[in-house]
């Protein structure tokens, strides 16, 4: 059996308050325990006393016990000492993949990605066009007129060999 030591929440509707006990890890949140261990109640200001009480020596000898600690409760059984020792010896959690987009969310950035560099490569095609209809008007209109006066002209002269 996996041992626990968590919050389970009590209080009334936004306004929450915490008893922390010793629970199997695989009941509920706010089920059944073990063991109350202590309290701790959000609402009160940060350098008050009443705002965390755990009794050190009852958490220690759940920990000796086996009972893991949940990070929130680490970091408060980690200010306790029981004969000159901290009851539980908290380190800060590092995960640096936490503000990682998912798989999805990277699919849509390339995704995006790609529109908006198709967008911008059919915006400089359209310049390019334009560019080069504003400069090529009058070099172009003669050679197609030349063009068209000589289809005429050999189909003319092949007519007349064909007679």
């Amino acid at each position: 059996m996996a041992l626990k030591i968590r919050l389970a929440r009590g209080g009334s509707k936004k306004r929450p308050f915490y008893r922390v006990v010793v629970a199997d890890a695989r009941a509920p949140r706010d089920g059944r325990y073990i063991d109350k261990i202590g309290t701790y109640n959000p609402r009160l200001p940060k350098d008050s006393e009443e705002r965390v009480n755990i009794d050190a020596e009852k958490a220690a000898e759940w920990i000796r016990k086996g009972a893991q600690p949940t990070d929130r409760v680490a970091r408060f059984l980690s200010n306790l000492e029981v004969e000159g020792k901290k009851v539980y010896e908290w380190t800060h959690g590092n995960n640096p993949n936490k503000g990682e987009p998912g798989t999805k969310a990277k699919e849509r950035l390339e995704e995006k990605a790609e529109k908006e560099a198709a967008r911008k490569e059919a915006e400089e095609e359209a310049k390019r066009a334009a560019e080069e209809a504003k400069n090529a008007p009058v070099e172009e209109e003669a050679p197609a007129e030349a063009e068209a006066e000589e289809v005429p002209a050999e189909e003319a002269a092949e007519e007349e060999k064909t007679s």
